[in-house]
């Protein structure tokens, strides 16, 4: 039967070497890192990315305006179909009043199946050209989480990374050592063992 005794590492006892101690406070810090270290990070870079995400969707909001468009180009022929989860679209001719009551046209990718003479909202930036919508909330905060999720998992891989190679950097210290010792050991040992028998 085996008894385990706990926290040996930390006690002094003869059996105990240099290694089970470095080993002990790596488990020790891992622990730490891994409870706080982790968390905080995902936390900290989740912040940043939320705060990068909105100054962008509101520099988006600031440059793209939408209108109200209606589809004056010839659209391909068959019906709505989607490609890879996201609605397949389309380039066509749209044509829309501005706000001083001049007509404007420019091409503008439209969804699948939209019909010539079909309204539509399209968005344009600063320089004219069709862009999608700027990003809302619920983009801001799958940024946010997929960062935050990111960083700690990182982080985790990287201190679980990190205590792999102090445990085998451990083990092969603890092994030398004991060669050492077997080595100053052995001779005595094997020689009361010839003269007892």
């Amino acid at each position: 039967m085996r008894t385990r005794v706990r926290g040996w590492r930390w006690r002094k006892n003869p059996l105990r070497r240099r290694s089970d101690v470095v080993e002990a406070w790596t488990a020790l810090a891992v622990t730490v890192l891994l409870g706080l270290g982790a968390p905080a990070a995902g936390v900290a870079t989740g912040w940043w990315a939320h705060d990068e995400a909105r100054a962008v969707a509101a520099q988006q909001r600031a440059d793209r305006h939408q209108v109200r468009a209606e589809v004056v180009g010839r659209t391909p022929d068959g019906p709505s179909t989607f490609q890879g989860g996201t609605r397949r679209t389309f380039q066509v001719t749209v044509r829309w009043t501005q706000a001083g009551g001049q007509p404007r046209t420019a091409e503008a990718r439209v969804p699948a199946g939209t019909l010539d003479g079909d309204t539509v909202d399209v968005w344009f930036d600063g320089h004219g050209r069709n862009v999608p919508p700027p990003a809302g909330d619920t983009a801001v905060w799958q940024h946010t989480l997929t960062m935050g999720t990111c960083a700690a998992g990182g982080t985790a891989a990287v201190v679980l990374l990190g205590h792999t190679v102090a445990r085998r950097v451990a083990m092969r210290r603890r092994m030398a050592d004991w060669d050492r010792d077997w080595a100053l050991t052995e001779p005595q040992w094997t020689r009361r063992s010839r003269g007892e028998i």
